[in-house]
C-alpha cells in the first residue's frame, strides 16, 4: 500500500515537469529520481510505467523515458451523430447496476451495496491462493470447458448430498450465470416472472437481452405461490426468478412448506425455476435447504455466486442443472465467453479446500451479524421503524414515511456523506411504497454504521 502511495505521488510530480517539457525530452534517470524524491526502484518503475500507460511518456530500452509527442487538438470536434441512427431506439439502463458497484468518495459512509468490507476480505488468503495457482505448470492452460473437476466438486457437495459435478458448470460471477442461464432458457420478447420488488440486476439484465419482467409480489415468507400461478396462467411465462433464501431486498426466507408449493406451481405450468442462493453463505440461523435438493425433474437451475462472500474480483459461481438444460447453458456460455480463467479457478479452489476456509466463513458470519444487530439498533432509534430482521444476509428493507419520494432522499442522503438504495429501482412496476434499502456488510464497523443511519435520519427529519 505505501508503495502504491508513493508511486502515485511521484507519477503526479512528473506529470507536472512532463507539462513544461518539449516532446523527446529525457526525464532524469531512475537512479536520479530515487535520490530526488527519496523513493525506491519499484517505486521509480511503477510510476513510469503509469505515465507510459497514459502516454505522456515512450521508454527506451538502455536509453531511459522521454516525453511522448502530444496529440494535436482537432479543429473541430468529432461527430457522432450518426450513431443515433445506427444504434436505434434501443438503450442499455445500467444506472441501478453502476450504483450498487461504484466506489465511494472519502469520508461517505456505505449503507448499499452487495460486497463485504476490505475488512471482511479474505485478502491474504486469496493473494496465498493466488500465488499458488499461477505457479502450477498448466496454470495458464484452457480449463475444461464446464470448469476445474474439482471446482464442480465443490460446488456440488457444497450445494446438496444428491448433486454430482457433472450437474455443475463454473461460471464468471453470479450476473455472468444469470446472463448465460437467461439467454439459454427464453429467446428475446418472452415474460420472465421476477418476484416484486427484486435484485435490481436481474431487471437490467432482462430488458437489455430482450426479455420482459413480469412482476409477482413477495409477502413475509417470500413469492406467493397464489399469484404465481395466476402469473403464470396470464402470461404464459417458461420461467420464473426468485431468491428463496434471503430474498434481496426484503430479507425473506421462505418456509419449506411454500418452496413445496412454488415448485408444484411451477411443475403444473412446465416451467423452470431460476434459483439465486447468492447469500447461501451469510445465512446465521437455520434456514430450509435449496429448492435445487427437492428438485426430481430438472427444473430448478440453481446459481450460486463465491464473489460476495470473498471479493467483488473474484468472479466465480457454479450453476447447477439437470437434462438438456445443462447442456443448453454449457453451450451458451461457450460461445460467449469461453470459460472463467483458470487462474481464478485455481486460486478459488485453493481457497475453499484450506482450513482457513471455514474460519473465514465463521468471521464473517459473526462481524455480520453484529453489523446487522447495529443498523437495526439504529433504524429503530433513529427513525422510529422496525424493519425485518433478516435471519443473516447483507440488507436491511426499510419503508419510509408516504408520500416520501425514495429517489430525492437517496440522493440527499448522498450529499449529507451516506449512500443508501432507493426501494423504486428494486420494484419491475409500481412500487407498493417507498422505502430503502439500508446494507451493512460494506460499512467498516458498528460505529460507522451507525452514524450512517444517523445522517439517512438527518435527512428524512
Amino acid at each position: 500500500m505505501k508503495n502504491d502511495s508513493s508511486g502515485a505521488s511521484l507519477a503526479a510530480a512528473l506529470r507536472v515537469e512532463i507539462r513544461a517539457l518539449r516532446p523527446g525530452a529525457r526525464l532524469p534517470s531512475s537512479r536520479a529520481l530515487m535520490e530526488r524524491h527519496r523513493v525506491s526502484p519499484v517505486t521509480v518503475t511503477r510510476a513510469i510505467g503509469q505515465l507510459a500507460a497514459e502516454g505522456l511518456v515512450v521508454t527506451r530500452p538502455g536509453s531511459g523515458a522521454f516525453v511522448a509527442e502530444r496529440p494535436r487538438p482537432r479543429a473541430d470536434p468529432p461527430d457522432f451523430g450518426w450513431q443515433a441512427v445506427a444504434l436505434g431506439d434501443r438503450t442499455v439502463d445500467a444506472s441501478t447496476v453502476r450504483e450498487l458497484v461504484s466506489p465511494v468518495p472519502d469520508g461517505m459512509i456505505r449503507l448499499s451495496g452487495g460486497y463485504l468490507h476490505a475488512s471482511l476480505q479474505p485478502s491474504r488468503a486469496l493473494a496465498t491462493a493466488m500465488g499458488r495457482a499461477a505457479r502450477r505448470p498448466d496454470a495458464w492452460e484452457a480449463p475444461p470447458p464446464a470448469g476445474l473437476a474439482g471446482l464442480r466438486t465443490w460446488f456440488a457437495r457444497a450445494t446438496g448430498p444428491d448433486l454430482t459435478p457433472d450437474d455443475v458448470t463454473v461460471t464468471g460471477g453470479g450476473q455472468q450465470s444469470l446472463a448465460t442461464v437467461l439467454r439459454a432458457l427464453l429467446p428475446p420478447g418472452s415474460p420472465l416472472l421476477v418476484e416484486s420488488p427484486t435484485y435490481p440486476g436481474v431487471l437490467a439484465l432482462a430488458r437489455t437481452i430482450g426479455l420482459q419482467p413480469v412482476p409477482v409480489p413477495v409477502d413475509a415468507d417470500g413469492l406467493r405461490p397464489d399469484l404465481l400461478a395466476e402469473a403464470f396462467g396470464v402470461t404464459g411465462a417458461r420461467a420464473v426468478y426468485c431468491q428463496p433464501t434471503l430474498h434481496n431486498p426484503t430479507g425473506a426466507v421462505m418456509p419449506s412448506a411454500r418452496r413445496e408449493r412454488v415448485l408444484a406451481v411451477a411443475r403444473a405450468a412446465g416451467a423452470f425455476v431460476v434459483e439465486d442462493d447468492y447469500a447461501r453463505h451469510f445465512v446465521t440461523e437455520p434456514v430450509p435447504p435449496p429448492l435445487v435438493t427437492a428438485d426430481t425433474e430438472g427444473r430448478v437451475v440453481h446459481i450460486a455466486s463465491l464473489t460476495k462472500v470473498t471479493a467483488p474480483s473474484v468472479r466465480i459461481a457454479g450453476v447447477i442443472a439437470r437434462g438438456p438444460v445443462a447442456e443448453r447453458i454449457r453451450s451458451a456460455q461457450l460461445v460467449t465467453d469461453f470459460f472463467p480463467a483458470r487462474p481464478l479457478q485455481e486460486a478459488v479452489l485453493e481457497l475453499v479446500g484450506s482450513p482457513g476456509w471455514t474460519r473465514h466463513l465463521a468471521a464473517v458470519g459473526t462481524a455480520l451479524t453484529a453489523r446487522r444487530d447495529a443498523l437495526l439498533t439504529a433504524v429503530a432509534r433513529e427513525l422510529g421503524a422496525a424493519p425485518r430482521r433478516p435471519s443473516g444476509g447483507l440488507h436491511a428493507w426499510v419503508p419510509l414515511p408516504a408520500g416520501t419520494d425514495d429517489r430525492a432522499v437517496a440522493e440527499a442522503a448522498a450529499r449529507a456523506g451516506v449512500r443508501v438504495s432507493a426501494g423504486r429501482p428494486y420494484f419491475p412496476a409500481e412500487a407498493d411504497g417507498p422505502h430503502a434499502r439500508l446494507s451493512w456488510g460494506a460499512a467498516a464497523s458498528e460505529a460507522e454504521i451507525a452514524e450512517g443511519v444517523r445522517r439517512f435520519a438527518g435527512v428524512l427529519a
